[in-house]
């Protein structure tokens, strides 16, 4: 099997990798496309328990904001006693 790159910027930097690391052009581009394909598993397997961390972060926020103090109106800008900002 062969692969032909003719992408002048990929043939520099598979060039370069050899270079910094000893190794040859095949090695360093299999070394990084087994890394690609292990991050890119990972961020699928991570993918897929997405949603109930999602649904319980959107939960935890919803506690938060009500126990919190917040200004939910405009009304909440200004003291009721004096109307002044608070």
């Amino acid at each position: 099997m062969s692969l032909n790159i003719k992408n002048e910027r990929v043939c520099r930097l598979a060039k370069e990798a050899a270079a910094l690391t000893g190794q040859s052009q095949v090695s360093v581009l299999e070394q990084a496309l087994e890394a690609f394909i292990e991050e890119r598993g990972r961020d699928a397997q991570e993918g897929m328990s997405r949603p109930d961390d999602l649904d319980r972060l959107i939960e935890r926020m919803r506690v938060a904001i009500r126990q919190a103090d917040v200004i939910r109106t405009v009304e909440d800008l200004y003291d009721e006693a004096t109307g002044l900002p608070r």
